[in-house]
């Protein structure tokens, strides 16, 4: 795509994740291999129901965890030309939206509170609807990103 018009300005947003498939098999090796061990504890000295409840929180976890890295998979591509602003939405590593905006009427706007310094979401407002963007991304990546971005968009000379 840059060899067709190499005038654009392009970031990708994806969503930080500290906890790697490696650590994550770790993780859970250590919570299944106490459970084991707190469970046998407890079968041993009569008190079976609790085994059960014990593999549920294992369940229980390893959902949360599995609903985490799905969660992971989602992406943002915003791309700046000349003439528009293309924003890309991937969920699961499939596209699943797509908008476009004229890139001279497009405004960015960040919600904050300077009494509290508090930043709250990031939009784009294009004919007075507002598209949020960059919700998965932290305070200060937030109004950084929305820096880079207003600049972006100023900027005629890429």
């Amino acid at each position: 795509m840059d060899e067709i018009n190499p005038k654009t300005w392009r970031a990708t947003l994806i969503p930080h994740r500290s906890l790697s498939p490696k650590g994550f098999v770790i993780l859970m090796s250590v919570i299944v291999g106490s459970n084991l061990t707190v469970g046998t504890f407890f079968y041993i000295i009569g008190a079976w129901p609790v085994v059960g409840f014990m593999g549920l929180d294992v369940v229980l976890i390893w959902w949360a965890f599995h609903a985490n890295f799905v969660d992971a998979r989602r992406a943002e591509h915003i791309e700046i030309t000349p003439h528009e602003l293309v924003l890309w939405r991937l969920a699961d590593r499939k596209l699943s939206q797509e908008q476009r905006f004229a890139r001279r009427w497009v405004r960015v706007e960040l919600q904050e509170d300077r009494e509290r310094e508090l930043i709250g979401a990031l939009y784009l407002r294009f004919r007075g609807k507002r598209t949020e963007i960059a919700s998965f991304l932290g305070a200060q990546e937030r109004l950084a990103f929305a820096q880079a971005l207003k600049a972006a968009l100023v900027n005629p000379h890429f």
